[in-house]
């Protein structure tokens, strides 16, 4: 079976993440959305409402399933046979630190990543963008899953 782990804090998922997942459950037999704890980062919303909010934006997908893990990715893919980790790439500048952490990753545990271009869609899209375009009320809901638009708002306490 081949396996891939896309990681990432998904706080929220947006549109552009959905893109990445999709397109790799389309070249991969299981694909396992990891949301990764980052403890350098102030997170909107829970470890459980982000996995929530991942299993219902995944649910077409019959090969996509939804973990939590906190640690070094190359341990996680080491402990569930995970050979691939897939991350899209907006820019150039996602490009250099991306490509350190895969050599790293390689070098580590022998896991491979795979780039994929994101959507130009989606070039600009992230998810402390779209955090921040809703605390002002900005309308982000080309950006994000209908249920993940009415979570951020209803955590924002605003509405477009």
């Amino acid at each position: 079976m081949r396996r891939a782990l896309c990681p990432g804090s998904f706080d929220p998922v947006t549109n552009g993440h959905l893109d990445i997942v999709g397109r790799a459950a389309l070249l991969y037999d299981e694909v396992v959305v990891a949301v990764f704890v980052n403890e350098s980062k102030s997170s909107m919303f829970s470890v459980e409402e982000r996995r929530a909010m991942l299993e219902e934006a995944t649910a077409a997908y019959g090969n996509v399933r939804i973990d939590a893990f906190h640690g070094l990715i190359v341990d996680y893919c080491t402990a569930h046979d995970i050979p691939v980790i897939v991350k899209g790439l907006r820019a150039v500048s996602d490009f250099d630190y991306e490509l350190q952490m895969a050599q790293m990753n390689r070098g580590l545990a022998g896991v491979d990543t795979l780039f994929m271009p994101t959507n130009p869609e989606y070039s600009f899209l992230a998810s402390s963008l779209v955090k921040e375009i809703t605390k002002w009320g900005g309308d982000v809901s080309s950006l994000v899953p209908a249920h993940v638009l009415k979570r951020l708002q209803e955590r924002t306490g605003t509405t477009h």
